[in-house]
């Protein structure tokens, strides 16, 4: 069937079943596209707008890296192909047209998942804001009345064991049952806090010995009762990682994330097999295909999909879905700005293998600011309570994204 007739169709199915709602059918008929560029960071929003006055907001977690252009870029391309005179409500439809007809979505990979995620999340925001309801109500209801949540971003002007360990103590004071730092970077020391990671696959003895000394430091500092968890962001061969797993596992360590690339889900099963940590992957994998070779490998114990790049919140709740046939747990990734939180906690709230979510709550005051309420703020001993306003529960602050406005895309 013909994209526009598809989408037409599933339109009627969804006007229908707004009309004994009492709602009137809506079309979108602009899109703002901002790049926040805050603290280091660059988060790539988009706010939907339609003929009624109702909005959405997404993000397209690519904050960090290369590609921000590129993902502001697509998701203009996006919104003028697939969105605008179009109604919002029948959102599988949309995306499956976006999937089936951008033609590369077909083994597609960052750029184009972030762009199809941050239009995903604010076609929820609109339909909950429609209904009245979180979104988590339209997904099958909340399983949980809170979230659990772990510490990032704490350990980016650390370069010595103690300071690591330093560090590691202010965030248990501050509440975290859980953190996760990267043994292997180096910290830039630049104003942003940025942190550079290993390049060429190898490290010299001196680097391993740090890396040992680090984790271990920050486990006597942290005591037995909190989770520590380790970032390794693919950056050592295969017989490397698993040299330096095995040193890390006197450590109790709750998950070795990322060991090696997310592509060869094989070497990621060797690892699995011969460190006796529990593996955690998924944030440069996209949607449920992307993921179907790990589980079918039993290659990892944790999959964490990130609802700004894997495809959007339903598609995440389909990963969780598969994960679970697999008896496996779901840890969503989530790295850029409190709009994708918000998109994270509205599928947390929902899905029955949910682990616990990550979370940046160190970040400059500027960056919470972009929305009315950043779910950040409101952390307390671990956790995140769920939201209750229509929606994903937050809103974009106009004079805070202003200057950030990248392009309008318009009818």
């Amino acid at each position: 069937m013909h994209r526009r007739s598809f989408l037409a169709t599933a339109a009627a199915a969804a006007i229908g079943s707004r009309a004994m709602a009492g709602l009137k059918p809506l079309k979108v008929t602009a899109a703002h596209i901002y790049i926040a560029a805050i603290g280091g960071r660059s988060p790539i929003l988009v706010e939907l707008l339609t003929d009624q006055g109702v909005t959405g907001v997404g993000d397209a977690a690519v904050a960090y890296g290369t590609g921000t252009l590129s993902t502001a870029a697509m998701v203009q391309e996006l919104v003028e192909q697939f969105l605008l005179g179009r109604d919002p409500f029948p959102i599988e439809a949309i995306w499956s047209a976006m999937y089936d007809n951008t033609f590369w979505a077909k083994g597609g990979g960052t750029i184009l998942y972030a762009g199809i995620s941050a239009i995903e999340q604010a076609l929820w925001d609109i339909k909950g804001k429609c209904l009245g309801v979180p979104v988590y109500e339209l997904l099958g209801g909340k399983m949980r009345d809170k979230v659990r949540v772990y510490a990032n971003g704490w350990s980016f002007r650390a370069t010595r064991p103690a300071e690591f360990a330093r560090e590691a103590e202010r965030v248990v004071k501050d509440g975290y049952t859980a953190l996760k730092f990267y043994p292997l970077a180096t910290a830039e020391l630049d104003p942003d806090g940025h942190i550079r990671h290993v390049a060429r696959r190898s490290i010299d003895r001196d680097a391993e010995e740090r890396a040992v000394a680090s984790v271990k430091a920050v486990r006597d500092a942290i005591g037995p009762k909190i989770d520590l968890l380790l970032d390794m962001s693919a950056e050592l061969t295969t017989d490397a990682i698993i040299r330096l797993g095995r040193r890390f596992e006197a450590c109790d360590i709750t998950w070795f994330e990322e060991p090696v690339d997310p592509s060869d889900p094989e070497a990621l099963k060797k690892v699995s097999d011969q460190v006796h940590i529990p593996i955690a992957t998924g944030e440069r994998l996209y949607t449920r295909y992307g993921f179907r070779r790990i589980m079918e490998l039993h290659a990892a114990d944790i999959l964490q999909p990130d609802v700004g790049n894997t495809g959007g919140i339903m598609e995440t709740k389909k990963i969780a879905a598969m994960a679970e046939t697999y008896n496996m747990r779901v840890a969503p990734h989530n790295c850029s700005s409190p709009v994708s939180t918000a998109a994270s906690v509205q599928v947390d709230a929902c899905m029955s293998n949910f682990y616990m979510q990550e979370l940046y709550p160190y970040r400059v005051p500027e960056h919470f600011a972009i929305v009315d309420r950043a779910p950040e703020l409101d952390a307390r001993q671990g956790f995140l309570p769920l939201p209750t306003a229509p929606g994903l529960g937050i809103a974009p602050v106009a004079a805070r994204l202003a200057p950030f406005l990248w392009k309008t895309v318009k009818s």
